[in-house]
Order: structure tokens, then C-alpha cells, then sequence
């Protein structure tokens, strides 16, 4: 008897038993393999499911489970280099081509090998999770009447509700849309306010889920500079005169990468030049939940400003509790609601009403708020961590600022310095880091990495981490 305490291990041991039998024959029972291997059921089950998607294993309902030969009648592959003239050939008229990359996004989605640092992560460490409590509100919600059934497309009023609570200012239920996370919201915006070949503005650097999202809808990206105080209004308004745009894509707070905040004194500048310019602001508030211990009264959405309805709010639960937690918010008034409102129909028709009641048990929880108090002392203590890491051990690292909430650091790499080069150079060092050339939508004037807190287990893996760093800085930069 041994303790296996992951899929992944269960996995590689029954791999390396499976030649003890015979093609087709009968392996352990579920239960023996759970007493053997000293794991849950649910591993079992999953871990029998990936053999069987690998082809290893045939379940049998009723009989068991069984080893699998290869197959013989596996047809031979067809020829489908038609589809490169036909992928190709598709919107070649079009002013702005549409381009389908998730290169830059797939960096922080992917879960790198076992025994590398996660330094890429989008998303909080399993520890950080509320995992619990979203147990908990999904066995509520199952018992809810109707929580079957189908919800009202525009989402179920109680999470309309709160979700208007949260943003403040004018804004009411009516004018919120629950969507499928923040990034479905952005594609939904972004489709609503600009038509193909038009050129939206956005934050430079920036977000590439957004970048990728505007690209796919045949959208022109157009940088505007930020720096400490967030985006420079009178480059914005140079990019507006000169574009023509009707759109402005930003994070106000804590932006993503730099974690800069935009000024109480740029906000009336940012929101007057978009209105004289007939233009929409798209305000991604994915970060207001993530605030740190540290970080003193934070600014309230633009939103809460805007009186002409001139933003376009998205917000999102999705970084603060679970990947799978995939619910957000659209909340904007006057005629643009409508429209955003038909592309989500048209779409995805409406969020899955068990996950939108789940999501209502949890906020309103006492769980809630002390997950939340939680979050904020972490990523406090991992960013200062991380801070203190990079400056100890690799001071050549140029950290611009340092913010009061988010998940990661921006970091500047040395003048001359092969960003290319290095970041496989660290994933052999056994850490993933996030290259920054995927955040401009234009040329970049200096190499950067991003660097998440939030995805690792801990400080002492923070630790570890920066020392694969600094192994991987000498063998690429030299």
C-alpha cells in the first residue's frame, strides 16, 4: 500500500502495470485500485478515463475495465491541404484580414510540466481558491427551484443585481448582461461597437486575450503609450483624430501587464476626449478583486463617472475564485445595450442558469468576504516576495512599478537582451515565464517578461523560482 495523491501519478503507475495483462484483459476493479493506490474514487475515474481517451484501456459498462490493443482498423489519414487555399483565401478582400492567434493567451493557459515553476499563470494556485466554498454554493444552487431551467438571456436578476451593486454609479440592473467570463464579454464588446477593418485603440502594452479577440473580428489594434498614471490623454486623442476610431479598449486598474492605475487626474480627461471623439470606452475591470492588503481606497470603475454612456463596463469573477468559475459582466446604457445583448443571444443564448445561481450562493456567502480578505493578504506577501527575489538575486531586472493589486510583476529586461532566447532558456531551468512581445500591438521599445505570484504555491516556491531565473538570465544573457 502506497499514497498516490494526484491523477497525473495515478496515471503513470497504471501505465507502467498495464504489460501484467494481456491484450483484453481485466484489470483491478475501481475499488481494489482505490484501497491499492490509497486515492479517491474520482481520481480513479479520471484517471481510467484519460488511459481510455489514450486508447490503453476499453470500459465496459457492467464488466470492467480492460487493456486495449491498437487499433487495426484505424483508417488511413485523408489529405486536407485543400484547407490551407481555403483558410487562406478567407477574407483576403477584407480592409483588416482577420487573424486567428491565441499564441499569446495559450501562454498563460497552458499547465506547464510537472516540477516547473509556474511563473505564466493568468489564474490563483489551487491553495488560493475558494474551492469550498464554490462546493458548497454549487450543492445550494443544485436544490434551488428551477435552477434547471432555463434563465432569462440577459442573466438571472439577482446576479444582475449584485453585479450592478458592485459597479456603482448610474448603472442598474437593467443595464447589466451576464456573461461567460470577461474575456467572452470583451469579444461580445468588440463586435458590437466596431465593424470590420476599423481600427480600435488600446493600451500599449496591453492585454493579447484582447489583442487576439479585436484581431479575430478583422479590427485594427492602434497602441496609445501608458505609463505610471495609465494611458497619456493627449496621445489618445492624437490616436483618435488620426484613426477615426469609435472605440478605446483600457484596464484602468491595475493594467495588465504594467499594473498601472489610471490618475484621479486623467479619468474626466480620458472619458471628455472620448466623447468628443463620439467614441466608446471599454473599461476591463478584471482586476478590482484582487486588490492587496497594501493598497489603501481604490477609484471606483470609470463607469461610476460616466453620465452620457459613453463606457461600456466588463467585470468579471473568473480571476478571483476559479478558471471554471466562467462568469462575468457587460453593463452599459442607452441603445448599445441592446445590441450587445443580440450578439450574446446569437451567440451562446445565455449563461448556464446552474452556474449563474451557484455564482449568487457564493457572493452571498459569509464565505465570500473572508475569501476575498484572504486573497488580499497573499498576494500581498507573494509580491513582496517576488520583489524581494528579483532584487536580491537578479538586480540587472528593471521593475518599473510595483503594484498595490493584481497577480504579477512587469519586468524590464536589460538593453540588448534576447527575450526569445531566454524564455525557453527558463523553461529548461525547470520555471515558465511569460514573454512580453505578445502585450504590443506594435514594435516594443524594450524586451520584457511578465512574472505572476498568484499561480504558485507558494513563497518559497516564489524563491525557488527566481533562482531557476537567475540560472536561466546567465546561460541567455550572458
Amino acid at each position: 500500500m502506497y499514497q498516490r495523491s494526484s491523477v497525473a501519478d495515478l496515471v503513470k503507475s497504471l501505465k507502467a502495470e498495464l504489460d501484467r495483462y494481456p491484450l483484453d484483459g481485466k484489470l483491478p476493479s475501481s475499488r481494489t485500485m482505490v484501497e491499492t493506490y490509497r486515492v479517491s474514487p474520482v481520481t480513479v475515474s479520471r484517471a481510467l478515463a484519460q488511459l481510455a481517451a489514450e486508447g490503453l484501456v476499453v470500459t465496459r459498462p457492467g464488466a470492467g475495465v480492460f487493456r486495449s490493443g491498437p487499433r487495426k482498423d484505424t483508417p488511413a489519414p485523408g489529405d486536407t491541404s485543400w484547407q490551407e487555399i481555403a483558410l487562406s483565401a478567407d477574407g483576403a478582400t477584407d480592409a483588416a484580414p482577420r487573424a486567428v492567434d491565441a499564441s499569446g493567451v495559450l501562454v498563460t493557459l497552458a499547465a506547464p510540466s510537472p516540477g516547473v515553476i509556474e511563473f505564466n499563470g493568468g489564474y490563483l494556485h489551487a491553495s488560493l481558491q475558494p474551492e469550498q466554498a464554490m462546493a458548497a454554493a454549487l450543492a445550494r444552487a443544485g436544490r434551488r427551484p428551477g435552477a434547471w431551467g432555463r434563465p432569462p438571456v440577459d442573466g438571472i436578476p439577482e446576479l444582475r443585481e449584485w453585479f450592478a451593486r458592485g459597479i456603482g454609479g448610474p448603472l442598474t440592473a437593467a443595464d447589466v448582461l451576464v456573461t461567460a467570463g470577461g474575456q467572452s464579454a470583451l469579444s461580445t464588446a468588440l463586435r458590437a461597437l466596431a465593424p470590420p477593418g476599423a481600427s480600435v485603440l488600446v493600451e500599449s502594452p496591453t492585454y493579447p486575450g484582447m489583442l487576439a479577440v479585436a484581431r479575430a473580428a478583422g479590427l485594427r489594434p492602434v497602441p496609445v503609450p501608458v505609463d505610471a498614471d495609465g494611458v497619456r490623454p493627449e496621445l489618445l486623442a492624437d490616436a483618435f483624430r488620426a484613426t477615426g476610431s469609435r472605440v478605446f479598449v483600457c484596464q484602468p486598474l491595475f493594467q495588465n501587464p504594467t499594473g498601472a492605475v489610471l490618475s484621479i487626474a486623467r479619468r474626466p480627461e480620458v472619458l471628455r476626449i472620448a466623447r468628443e471623439a463620439g467614441a466608446f470606452v471599454v473599461e476591463d475591470d478584471f482586476a478590482r478583486r484582487l486588490v492587496h492588503e497594501d493598497a489603501g481606497p481604490l477609484p471606483g470603475p470609470l463607469a461610476t463617472d460616466d453620465h452620457d454612456g459613453v463606457v461600456v463596463h466588463v467585470c468579471s469573477l473568473t480571476k478571483a475564485t476559479s478558471p471554471s468559475l466562467r462568469v462575468g459582466a457587460l453593463a452599459a446604457r442607452g441603445p448599445v445595450s441592446e445590441r450587445l445583448r443580440s450578439i450574446q443571444v446569437v451567440d451562446s443564448f445565455f449563461v448556464p442558469r446552474p452556474l449563474q445561481e451557484a455564482t449568487v450562493e457564493l457572493v452571498g456567502s459569509p464565505a465570500w468576504n473572508r475569501h476575498l480578505r484572504s486573497v488580499s493578504g497573499q498576494l500581498r506577501r507573494r509580491r513582496e516576495a517576488l520583489t524581494g527575489a528579483l532584487r536580491g538575486s537578479l538586480p540587472e531586472l528593471e521593475l518599473p512599478y510595483i503594484p498595490s493589486g493584481g497577480y504579477h510583476l512587469w519586468v524590464r529586461l536589460p538593453e540588448g537582451s534576447d527575450e526569445a532566447a531566454l524564455v525557453p532558456a527558463a523553461l529548461r531551468a525547470g520555471v515558465a515565464v511569460a514573454p512580453g512581445r505578445p502585450y504590443f500591438s506594435a514594435e516594443p521599445a524594450a524586451q520584457h517578461l511578465r512574472l505572476s505570484f498568484a499561480g504558485v504555491a507558494g513563497e518559497g516556491e516564489i524563491a525557488e523560482g527566481v533562482r531557476r531565473l537567475r540560472a536561466a538570465c546567465d546561460e541567455a544573457l550572458g
